[in-house]
């Protein structure tokens, strides 16, 4: 019987947690479209719409960069850049997120189910040093990992813990 408790609460934690980390997305979006309404008139329709729409899009672009446009003075090329239209800030970032994400809460309800809470710094360090490149070239994808990273733990911690309190008293 507990393995049945214990298989509902990964999937609790693993597949619920997306939209509730959509959804703090979408409120840490909203904040910073009233902050930027407040000082510079808002976003123009040429500052990332497609991504405002789904705040949990798999991508994040920089604002600064935008396709069609020239990357700001301070992008550092990519490596093998043939232009500057292949700036790292230019390129889709943090793809496989909603992936990673379920693996994330996986990890961390199970590391807390298992009474081994010290798992839980290695899927941070594992999960930070795997995207150390794009959060260091863009402050957009620091933040993003950031909120993302915080929501889907909590999230997972807090299933786990409603778990064990319940089922192992």
């Amino acid at each position: 019987m507990n393995a049945l408790w214990i298989t509902l609460a990964l999937l609790i934690a693993g597949f619920a947690g997306w939209p509730v980390t959509a959804g703090v997305f979408r409120l840490a979006r909203t904040i910073d479209d009233r902050t930027l309404d407040g000082r510079a008139g808002g976003r123009g329709s040429a500052s990332g719409a497609d991504t405002a729409e789904d705040p949990s899009a798999d991508s994040t672009t920089d604002p600064e960069t935008r396709a069609g446009q020239e990357p700001a003075p301070d992008a550092v090329p990519a490596p093998d850049a043939a232009g500057p239209a292949d700036t790292v800030s230019s390129a889709r970032i943090l793809r496989g997120g909603a992936i990673i994400g379920i693996l994330e809460r996986f990890a961390v309800c199970l590391a807390i189910l298992a009474g081994q809470p010290v798992a839980i710094a290695y899927v941070v360090a594992i999960k930070g040093l795997g995207r150390f490149a794009e959060l260091k070239e863009t402050p957009v994808a620091a933040e993003r990992f950031i909120i993302g990273t915080l929501t889907s733990m909590l999230w997972a911690a807090g299933v786990a813990a409603v778990t064990k309190v319940l089922v192992f008293g």
